[in-house]
C-alpha cells in the first residue's frame, strides 16, 4: 500500500506542466546552438534541439515513472516548444565566438528547472524522496549528456569540472526541503530553486568551482 504521507506530499507538491514546457523549450536552445556552431542542418538541428530538450524527460518517463507513454509522445505541447527552441536558436547564428557562454547560461536555467520538474513528477508517482531526487538529478542532467555524446563530447556528467551534477543535486535537495519538510507551496518552492540553482552553476563557471578527480596520473597537477 502506498503511505498516506506519500500521497499527501504528491498532492502539495503539484507543479503546473508549463515547467516542465520551460526545461524543454530551455535545454532545447542549448542543443539547437550546438548543432549551429558545428555547421548542421536543419535536420541535424531539429534532431538535436530534440535529444537535448527531452532526453532527460526521456530518461524519467520511460526507465523510473513508468506511468504510459512519455509526455512528449501524448502531449504536441512538446513539440512545439522544441520548435521555438530551434528558431529562438536562430537569433544567435551570428554569435558563433560567444557560443559556448550562451550555453552556459540557457544550460544553467535548464539545470534548475528540469531539476524541480524530476522530483515533483518522481513524487506524484509516489517514489520515495531518495528516489525522487536521483530521478530529479538525473531529469536535469540527461537531456546534456545525450547532447555531448551525438556531437562527441565527454559528457560534463563524467569528468571533474564546475559543479554541474553537484548543482542539480543541490537543487533537488532544496526543493524537496522547501516544500516537504517546510511546507511551502510547490511554486514557490521551485522558482527559489530554480533561482539559487541558475545562481550557483553560474558562479562555479566564473569562479571555476570545480570537482577534482579522484586519481591522477604520474606528471599531472
Amino acid at each position: 500500500m502506498i503511505d498516506i504521507q506519500t500521497e499527501i506530499i504528491a498532492k502539495t507538491m503539484a507543479l503546473h506542466s508549463t515547467f516542465d514546457l520551460v526545461a524543454v523549450f530551455v535545454f532545447g536552445i542549448t542543443g539547437a546552438l550546438a548543432a549551429i556552431y558545428r555547421g548542421y542542418d536543419f535536420i541535424g538541428l531539429f534532431a538535436l534541439a530534440f535529444v537535448t530538450g527531452v532526453g532527460g524527460g526521456l530518461i524519467r518517463d520511460s526507465v523510473f515513472i513508468q506511468q504510459g507513454p512519455p509526455a512528449v509522445a501524448t502531449d504536441s505541447r512538446y513539440i512545439i516548444a522544441i520548435l521555438l527552441s530551434v528558431v529562438v536558436s536562430a537569433l544567435f547564428h551570428k554569435r558563433k565566438k560567444h557560443v559556448g557562454k550562451i550555453i552556459a547560461f540557457f544550460d544553467a536555467i535548464g539545470l534548475g528547472v528540469y531539476a524541480v520538474v524530476g522530483v515533483q513528477k518522481a513524487l506524484a508517482a509516489n517514489l520515495s524522496i531518495p528516489a525522487s531526487i536521483m530521478v530529479g538529478v538525473i531529469n536535469a542532467v540527461g537531456g546534456g549528456l545525450f547532447r555531448d555524446v551525438l556531437v562527441r563530447e565527454e559528457p560534463l556528467l563524467f569528468k571533474p569540472g564546475q559543479l554541474y551534477v553537484l548543482a542539480a543535486l543541490a537543487g533537488c535537495l532544496l526543493f524537496v526541503f522547501l516544500g516537504v519538510y517546510l511546507g511551502m507551496q510547490a511554486e514557490t518552492a521551485a522558482f527559489i530553486t530554480i533561482g539559487f540553482t541558475f545562481i550557483l552553476r553560474l558562479l562555479a563557471i566564473k569562479f571555476n568551482w570545480a570537482t577534482k578527480p579522484l586519481y591522477q596520473s604520474e606528471g599531472e597537477e
